[in-house]
């Protein structure tokens, strides 16, 4: 296979770790709220949000609690904000790792590019995969936040800089599940994949890199 691309560049929830949206509606059952609302929420006003605000890090913990449940009774209906957040901790997606560490081992320009609350912690298991990607930009860090364009362009400047060479948008392959935040990463130029089933994603994905990510562990 021939190569379309020669860097990749991940996101991390619901890619390489599994979607918060199960525990999201899991929650909702539980709490008898209606299927979908925590979506709603999330897009409604998505720029000025307090999901926004907070992965932007203009919000702290309890001022994002504060915010969203003020944002879900103003629909009509009282929620936990703390149980929202702790859906965000999915479970890693081994078949994804391994086709990181593919990545990897042929020599190709890995980003991680994560919406996120918190800056993530560099240590145990986590800090393991994080080790494994040359830069990783994180919207906690930088202020701003997946749909917008600068953090995509941040991206490949950090990856640029850290692989000493240019990385354009057309070099790289970018992976997400959301299609709002893979609209802005197909208009600058990059091989979009909307990541609904993993398997799938990665045999797109293989055939971008021009090499089958599918396998069994690296060995």
């Amino acid at each position: 296979m021939s190569a379309v691309a020669t860097a990749v560049v991940f996101d991390l929830g619901g890619v390489i770790t599994e979607s918060p949206m199960t525990a999201f509606t899991a929650y909702e059952a539980e709490a008898g709220l209606p299927a979908g609302l925590i979506v709603r929420l999330n897009s409604t006003d998505p720029d000025t949000n307090a999901w926004a605000r907070y992965e932007r890090n203009e919000l702290d913990a309890a001022g994002f609690t504060d915010a969203f449940e003020a944002e879900a009774l103003a629909a009509g209906h009282r929620l936990d904000a703390r149980r929202v957040l702790a859906a965000l901790a999915g479970e890693v997606r081994p078949a994804m790792v391994e086709a990181v560490r593919r990545l990897r081992a042929a020599g190709l320009p890995l980003a991680l590019l994560s919406n996120n609350v918190a800056p993530m912690e560099r240590t145990g298991r986590l800090g393991e995969l994080l080790d494994l990607f040359d830069v990783v930009v994180e919207s906690s860090v930088e202020g701003v936040r997946k749909p917008e364009p600068e953090i995509y362009r941040r991206a490949l400047t950090r990856l640029s800089d850290a692989v000493g060479r240019p990385i354009e948008a057309a070099d790289c392959a970018y992976l997400d599940d959301l299609g709002i935040n893979l609209k802005p990463a197909r208009a600058m130029g990059m091989h979009t994949i909307k990541v609904t089933d993993p398997t799938a994603a990665l045999a797109e994905l293989s055939a971008l890199v021009g090499s089958d990510l599918t396998g069994g562990a690296v060995p």
